[in-house]
């Protein structure tokens, strides 16, 4: 076997432009094994119509599951599972498999009354790890939270709870408890653990892990700043780590703003900074939007995991809420939130939902989850992908709780198994392999002439993964170490994937975006189609071989608002004077013309609620579409509480009914709020959406577009820190038979209160 160096597993790769799929070997009671090509959302309806804060992986059998929050699935309902589990074939059809937690298992350290939120899965040396927030524990009455984790040997369980919180709650100085909420787990590029948390009430943390995953082993650093962020997942992306993570209000029904920013740091420990280089930590607090509400049927768009399809292309799963149905059952009781699933693009270096686009509605290309060549080894024979005779091979069917049926290598090796199938230049290729002592396992391509070979090599004697590119006889070889401690007989997932004249080679616990080791090296071209090949020597077992499509990246950015031709007669520079064609709801003495524009002191009064006692500035709003701007001044400080003083743009129907962009102090942060107040069954309720962060001077926009179908009036917000380079956020909608109109506020005054000044009032239609 040329070019394989002593105890390798090949896995190779050569990219496929495009081939049909073909079905699984494993299949479920009510999901076939062949990959629907377009799916709907929400992804998790008819089996469940919330599925609050998802967490996903593959299986070792080669099936999707997904964990959510306990709440009823379905309407009427009204019983709380225990950390339901849902199952799936493709990521699209999903069925109900089990709780985590029943009353037989249920960790005793959890107050009878206690919530069991926010479950973050994953798998490590040979068992899987759930990582859950129970929200009030027996050591103190009340809201006490804390981080538990319970381990099982299949994600359907069963599952054992470790017998105590991995993270204790936490009091604060001044009485009361930190929110110990939404565990996430990280195994970082040295193969260390670490376990991300927090909520606003303290911000969002890091702490090592035992290498077992279920001890704290040092000190929490805090990674985002209290009152701004929570529900972490971090992923390493191109040798970065990216936190993703939620902001505002996660279940105010169809005032829902929940959203995800991203940040990244060079270390898991951080600091975390946006596109812009600006810190999570800031009190003028970073991030860049990941998904926001787009003003279509989704509001809350929040709380993701982050999984790959079998073509290489990054998935979002996230729970929303439909607009139109925002409660499971009775108005302002438990928030609807099924689960979606859309598009994860890298453009420029950063995650961004399908493009910017946001969450879908309608018909969306489907996953790829079964590719040109795809076995689970689950027949007791090898199937027609595969040439026989095949010395040293046998298929074990039902061989492993976990896995299933199995792929064994039983001869001293190395032997071959080749693939009946032959791929185009181009794949995705994915292997689950186990090793004894010196086995070697894996996937070679050869070129139609063989005097071309490309190997990936997961090398037990040596501990490395090893590229091997082999041309006429002669070897490249290249070897990346393992971590220390590797377990090399349990199950792991080699990745291997080529774009153009580039491999990148990856070895994962479970394909979540943490490899332990990582490998990019250049190709040579040949031309023609590859042939594939089983490769191992010694006792070495495979599973989920599959070789798929890889898929071609988004490049471009969905499109923003553009601003038009200002239109002088719905504008006001403030030039001594207003316009006499602003009106006043409530008007207020203290505002002032003069040179620099319009001042205004923030005024102890607040719109939000049944107070309504801030004054509003008003203009009538031109037809169709627009966008408008303002120059925004107003120093709120850094790092004190001065809730909730705020100055900016408003869409106002009435003082129920309006959707509010301001710069806005929220305890010890400050931030871009874009805020919205609607009357819904009978009472009000109000939401916000976070955007960029804010400065002294900040350049606010709010783009107006009519619905040709629905007539809705959507308003987007935009803010600039230096009037040039904009940054969009997500959008609001009012219905068709309102009138919205545009103006300023400046309210939720401190004691002294700051004062906004508004340099000009703009207003551009094309």
């Amino acid at each position: 076997m040329a070019g394989l160096p002593r105890g390798a597993v090949a896995l190779a790769l050569a990219f496929l432009l495009a081939f049909p799929s073909v079905a699984a070997a494993h299949s479920l009671a009510n999901v076939s094994v062949a990959g629907p090509r377009t799916y709907h959302n929400p992804v998790s309806v008819p089996v469940a119509d919330t599925f609050a804060d998802p967490a996903v992986l593959r299986g070792k059998d080669g099936l999707w599951y997904a964990y959510g929050t306990s709440d009823p699935l379905r309407p009427g309902e009204r019983v709380r599972h225990g950390i339901p589990v849902l199952r799936s074939a493709d990521l699209v059809r999903w069925e109900y498999v089990t709780d985590v937690f029943t009353p037989a298992n249920r960790p005793g350290w959890a107050a009878p009354g206690a919530g069991l939120w926010a479950p973050d899965i994953r798998y490590a040396d040979g068992r899987y790890l759930l990582y859950f927030t129970v929200t009030d524990t027996t050591a103190h009455p009340g809201q006490d939270a804390a981080i538990g984790v319970a381990t099982a040997p299949t994600p359907a369980g069963p599952w054992t709870d470790s017998g105590g919180p991995l993270v204790a709650p936490r009091p604060t100085a001044g009485g009361g408890f930190e929110w110990t909420y939404d565990p996430a787990m990280l195994t970082d590029a040295g193969g260390r653990r670490w376990l991300y948390f927090g909520s606003y009430v303290g911000g969002l943390h890091v702490v090592p892990l035992s290498a077992d995953g279920l001890r704290v082993t040092g000190d929490p650093v805090r990674i985002a700043a209290a009152d701004r962020y929570e529900a972490s997942y971090v992923v390493r992306h191109e040798g970065w780590y990216f936190l993703f993570a939620s902001a505002a209000n996660c279940c105010a029904g169809p005032a829902t703003g929940y959203s995800v920013f991203a940040g990244r740091s060079a270390s898991p420990t951080g600091p975390f900074l946006d596109r812009a280089g600006r810190s999570l930590l800031d009190s003028r607090v970073g991030g860049t939007p990941v998904v926001q509400p787009n003003g279509n049927r989704w509001a809350g768009t929040g709380h993701n995991a982050v999984v790959t399809d079998a073509a290489g292309q990054d998935w979002l799963l996230y729970h929303a809420i439909p607009r139109d149905e925002p409660y499971l059952d009775e108005p302002y009781g438990i928030n609807r939130r099924p689960m979606l699933l859309d598009r994860l693009d890298w453009i420029d270096g950063w995650p961004v939902v399908r493009g910017g686009a946001g969450a879908s509605t309608g018909e969306q290309p489907a996953p790829v989850t079964t590719g040109v060549l795809d076995d689970r080894f689950e027949r007791g024979e090898l199937g027609p992908d595969w040439r026989t005779p095949a010395p040293g091979w046998s298929v074990i069917p039902a061989a492993d709780p976990d896995s299933g049926g199995l792929l064994r290598h039983t001869g001293a090796g190395p032997d071959e198994l080749r693939a009946t199938r032959r791929v185009p230049a181009g794949a995705h290729v994915d292997l689950d392999v186990r090793l004894a002592a010196n086995a070697s396992a894996g996937i070679a391509v050869n070129s139609r002439s063989s005097d071309a070979r490309v190997s990936v090599t997961l090398d037990e004697t040596t501990a490395a993964l090893v590229t091997d590119v082999t041309v006429h006889g002669g070897h490249q070889v290249r070897r990346t170490p393992l971590p220390a401690g590797f377990r090399y007989g349990t199950w792991h997932t080699l990745t291997v994937e080529s774009t153009g004249s580039r491999l990148t080679a990856t070895v994962t616990d479970a394909r979540l975006g943490d490899p332990v080791a990582r490998q990019e090296r250049a190709l040579p071209w040949w031309p023609g189609e590859r042939g594939l090949a089983v490769l191992a020597s010694g006792g070495a077992e495979v599973d989920n071989v599959s070789a798929a499509p890889a898929a071609v990246p988004a490049r471009d950015l969905a499109p923003v608002p553009e601003t038009g031709v200002l239109d002088p007669s719905f504008s006001d520079d403030f030039q001594g004077r207003m316009s006499p064609l602003w009106t006043w709801v409530r008007p207020d003495a203290a505002v002032t013309v003069g040179p620099g524009g319009l001042r205004w002191p923030t005024q102890a009064a607040d719109l939000v609620g049944s107070g309504n006692d801030a004054s509003v500035l008003l203009r009538e709003a031109p037809c169709g579409d627009y966008v408008v701007e303002t120059e925004l001044g107003l120093d709120l400080g850094v790092g004190t509480v001065r809730n909730f003083e705020q100055a900016g743009l408003i869409a106002y129907v009435g003082d129920d009914d309006f959707a509010r962009l301001s710069h806005v102090a929220i305890w010890n942060t400050r931030q871009l709020e874009f805020g919205r107040e609607l009357p819904y069954a009978g009472r009000t309720t109000f939401g916000g959406m976070a955007l960029t962060a804010p400065a002294t001077t900040t350049w606010l926009r709010l783009a107006h577009h009519v619905d040709r179908r629905s007539g809705e009036h959507r308003f987007r917000a935009g803010a600039s820190r230096d009037g040039r380079h904009w940054e969009w956020g997500g959008s609001w909608t009012f219905p068709s038979d309102t009138t919205p109109r545009i103006g300023l506020v400046a309210h939720g005054g401190d004691t002294p209160p700051a004062t906004a000044v508004f340099r000009y009032f703009h207003v551009y239609r094309d």
